[in-house]
């Protein structure tokens, strides 16, 4: 069962000098109790779809069910049953961090009692416990992004959005909010996740769909999109320039694939797959051949390289980046809307 579904959606976004189509016929869908990666550059369009199917921006085109709920003529009982986390964390810094969660809890309708009970439990999940009760403005940036999900969460949605959790954080935040998101789906919530980084999908989702310039370009497992720009390759610099015809040789034999010879830098790639124990062996062959070697290596395809496969132009912002990149600040059911 499809827990989102996504036709036709388009967005522009009009000034008095120009106007930019954010998403330009965008179609997708996302299995119930699974992760997607919706991956692609700033200004890709996907805070946009992110936005429309979280109810707080109409498509100008085309229609999208979230939940079993049209995102246009039942947003407001769509937004019971949702949660956003988006680029930048929507707490108040003057407000501790239990006062923040109870706020949400409150804005979100739970039961009397209920905000303190669920806010004291969602702390001590997101490891906030000890800092409970310090002002959030004394928060490190990954303490506020793991708040701002444990708010995303107190209404105990069936379906989740996360944007961009983890840009700005440093690499052990990052690593500790991977773990946060693991946790979530190990419970059974279906999830979708806007992400720039290709190594963040990799980890996180069991599908990916590339967005660039409001559409899907691609879609599948992040193995699949690898493999369109040749999958893992192996490189090596040999020490002496004259070794590089027999070091060529050598690891086309071991590879999966013509190898590629950049002189000047006296370097040779090949594909391969098999990872470490290809790498191993490529080792063990130059050896027996007697080539020295400086340096060797397993490339694995970045962001930019799946992006230059796909669309011809690496993964840099366009156009869009100023109407998609504004921080959604507001989540499902906006605080105005919850507290009116």
């Amino acid at each position: 069962m499809d827990a989102i579904t996504a036709e036709g959606l388009v967005k522009i976004y009009k000034s008095r000098k120009s106007e930019v189509r954010a998403l330009d016929g965008l179609d997708l869908t996302v299995e119930e109790g699974t992760v997607l990666g919706l991956l692609g550059p700033n200004g890709a369009g996907k805070t946009t779809t992110v936005r429309i199917l979280a109810t707080l921006l109409r498509p100008d085109a085309g229609r999208a069910t979230v939940a079993g709920f049209d995102v246009v003529r039942q947003a407001q009982e769509l937004r019971s049953v949702i949660g956003l986390s988006g680029q930048s964390a929507a707490v108040d810094e003057n407000l501790t961090g239990r006062e923040n969660l109870v706020m949400f809890g409150r804005l979100y309708q739970l039961p009397r009692g209920e905000p303190r009970r669920r806010a004291d439990e969602l702390l001590e999940q997101f490891g906030l416990g000890d800092a409970a009760d310090r002002l959030v403005k004394t928060y490190s940036g990954g303490m506020r992004r793991r708040l701002d999900l444990g708010s995303a969460l107190i209404g105990r949605p069936r379906l989740l959005f996360l944007d961009e959790p983890t840009t700005g954080l440093d690499p052990r935040s990052r690593l500790g909010m991977w773990e946060v998101i693991r946790d979530l789906v190990r419970e059974g919530t279906t999830l979708l996740l806007t992400t720039q980084y290709l190594e963040e999908a990799d980890e996180l989702a069991n599908t990916i769909a590339v967005v660039d310039a409001g559409k899907i370009i691609a879609r599948g497992t992040a193995d699949q999109l690898k493999s369109q720009v040749g999958g893992e390759r192996i490189e090596v610099v040999v020490h002496d320039r004259a070794d590089l015809a027999r070091a060529a040789e050598t690891l086309s034999r071991a590879g999966d694939g013509a190898s590629t010879t950049e002189e000047h830098m006296r370097r040779i790639t090949v594909p391969a797959v098999g990872g470490a124990q290809r790498l191993m062996q490529v080792l063990r062959d130059l050896d027996d051949e007697g080539i020295r070697i400086d340096d060797i290596g397993l490339r694995r395809p970045t962001l930019d390289d799946v992006f230059l496969a796909i669309t011809g132009h690496a993964a840099q912002a366009n156009d869009a980046s100023t109407a998609d990149d504004t921080p959604a600040r507001t989540r499902a059911g906006s605080e105005e809307e919850r507290a009116a």
